[in-house]
């Protein structure tokens, strides 16, 4: 009977030390882990560190860019219009001249 209870408890003691031995090389991958993602958050954060003054940096010199190119813009666009309106005044111009020249000219008695 002692045989039999010496016999189990080793076979739990060994099954114990099988587990002990899972749990810390499960152990020390986790540390792994822990490692490396330590190591990609730092690197992230230097990386990212200086981002929001960048960005908002950026944002302001786009502002300031649409501001100065608005102007041009209006302007390429009064002269446009103006263009259009010179195309214009220079059609009805053509269909008026040639209304009175191809009209033929009253001999005064």
């Amino acid at each position: 009977m002692v045989t039999v209870v010496v016999v189990i408890n080793i076979l739990i003691s060994l099954v114990l030390l099988y587990v002990a031995s899972r749990v810390r090389k499960l152990k020390q991958r986790l540390a792994r882990l822990t490692n490396i993602f330590i190591a990609a958050e730092r690197s992230s954060h230097r990386v990212l560190y200086g981002a929001p003054v960048a960005i908002s940096t950026g944002q302001r010199n786009v502002h300031n860019l649409r501001q100065t190119n608005q102007s041009p813009q209006i302007q390429i666009q009064r002269v446009r219009q103006i263009f259009s309106l010179l195309a214009l005044g220079q059609q009805v111009w053509r269909r008026n001249f040639l209304r009175l020249r191809s009209k033929p000219l009253k001999k005064r008695k």
